[in-house]
């Protein structure tokens, strides 16, 4: 009989094995190590100038996926066009393929001259401002930068203009996009320390007016001020896909916001991110914005949660993953309950307006399905959840998987590494993980404009 391999395991051989102990020293070693792999791996991706450069996308792609016309009527469009972008082939006749950008030109004649019975362009009402989206959940492997990541990719393939937002110090979301983050200062804390800033300096008028001491404004603060929005974003290597993002320092926050709540106790902490963005006129250059949030309830996850518009929360179909998101919605009331009841004290006995957070939609999300294994926990989790959880499930396939392991997005991947059917089944469930997220944004749009 053969037994497990727990079994007759020899101490002399276990401690041959083993090594010498670890020392803190050695952390650094292996970050080192990680950090080389890592740049193998992006390398694998970029450009030979060193940056990450998008794939071009095919006539057939085009007409499928991204403008909603027959394939001979967009090839009699270009021959009557010759000033629109032609595309270019790689062989004697062959197919032609064309850059997003070019897509986006192409999508602007089709919308200005095509029929007007046709969505050639996306859904998005004058006048109001961008969606703001965040995907939060404090139980990390859910998926939530992948699907956070589809999403942006997904809207920006569909015509928006989209900044992704990167609130969590690990910066995966960063490293999918290309972005390259010095340190703290490039993220979005000096948003967060700007906002702090102003409200101090708000805070010492009254106090000098009342004959107090001002506080102190310290050179952190000072520097802050100089800093915009737009001071941190980058181009991405998608044309309409701009990115905040984020770096192991930006977890600095963390420490330094309770800090400053601590010393300024009318500080609106919640609001800082919102007001900065809304103030350096980003919500009007934008159509989404998209906050990947940190596998955590701290102050970084409130902000992105209090700008957002739109939550969505991933989660796999467990019974571990289920109690942990029933925890982690429990948080959040605890959390916003919390602030408002807080703030109102205060607003009821100066007769204000009273706080009162509220989202367009909040929606979980089934990520990593596999129907096979979890069709009946879905089922138990959609009785309970009722209009909460998405019908819609992400289905797990081959495709994602690969995704997963390299720094590239589904969208991103040339079908023909795979082929055509392969590919159009792998992004399936991404597309309509997207038009369930696309329901709830022009329907939180369309309410918005007809409450004026």
């Amino acid at each position: 009989m053969t037994r497990p391999p727990y079994f007759n395991i020899a101490p002399d051989a276990a401690l041959a094995e083993l090594g010498p102990p670890t020392q803190a020293g050695d952390f650094q070693t292996i970050s080192q190590a990680c950090a080389r792999g890592m740049a193998d791996l992006s390398a694998r991706g970029l450009s030979e100038e060193g940056r990450k450069s998008l794939r071009l996308f095919s006539t057939w792609e085009i007409t499928k996926y991204l403008i909603p016309v027959a394939t001979a009527h967009f090839r009699r469009v270009l021959k009557a066009n010759p000033d629109l972008p032609q595309g270019r082939s790689e062989t004697e006749g062959g197919a032609k393929w064309f850059a997003l950008d070019e897509v986006m030109r192409l999508r602007a004649h089709f919308g200005a001259e095509g029929s007007k019975a046709k969505e050639y362009l996306p859904f998005r009402p004058e006048g109001l401002p961008a969606k703001m989206v965040a995907v939060a959940n404090f139980k990390g492997g859910v998926g939530k930068t992948s699907t956070a990541a589809h999403l942006a990719m997904s809207a920006a393939l569909d015509g928006y203009k989209v900044l992704v937002i990167d609130l969590d110090s690990q910066g995966s979301m960063t490293s999918i996009f290309g972005g390259k983050v010095k340190d703290e200062w490039s993220t979005v804390f000096p948003l967060l320390a700007r906002h702090y800033g102003e409200h101090l300096q708000s805070e010492n008028r009254a106090r000098v007016a009342r004959g107090d001491a001002p506080l102190p404004l310290d050179e952190t603060l000072g520097e802050a001020r100089k800093v915009t929005a737009q001071d941190l974003i980058q181009k991405t290597h998608w044309p309409n896909i701009d990115i905040i993002g984020a770096q192991l320092d930006l977890y600095w926050a963390e420490f330094q916001i309770p800090v400053w709540r601590m010393s300024a106790r009318g500080w609106r902490l919640w609001d800082a991110l919102t007001d900065r963005l809304e103030a350096d006129g980003v919500l009007d250059e934008y159509d989404i914005i998209f906050f990947d949030t940190p596998p955590a309830l701290g102050y970084l996850t409130i902000n992105g949660l209090a700008a957002a518009d739109i939550l969505l929360v991933p989660l796999g179909a467990s019974y571990l993953e289920f109690d942990s998101t029933g925890r982690f919605f429990d948080m959040l009331h605890a959390t916003f309950s919390s602030i408002e009841d807080s703030e109102n004290i205060a607003a009821r006995a100066l007769g204000l307006d009273e706080l009162a957070f509220e989202w367009d939609a909040v929606r979980a999300v089934v990520t990593r399905f596999d129907s096979t294994q979890q069709a009946e926990m879905a089922a138990l989790m959609q009785a309970y959840l009722g209009t909460t959880l998405s019908p819609h499930r992400q289905d797990f396939t081959a495709l994602i998987g690969q995704a997963g392991e390299s720094v590239n997005g589904i969208y991103e991947a040339d079908y023909r590494d795979f082929n055509r059917e392969t590919y159009a089944r792998g992004r399936e469930t991404f597309d309509a993980t997207y038009a369930a997220f696309k329901k709830l944004l022009i329907g939180a749009w369309m309410r918005q404009a007809k409450e004026g």
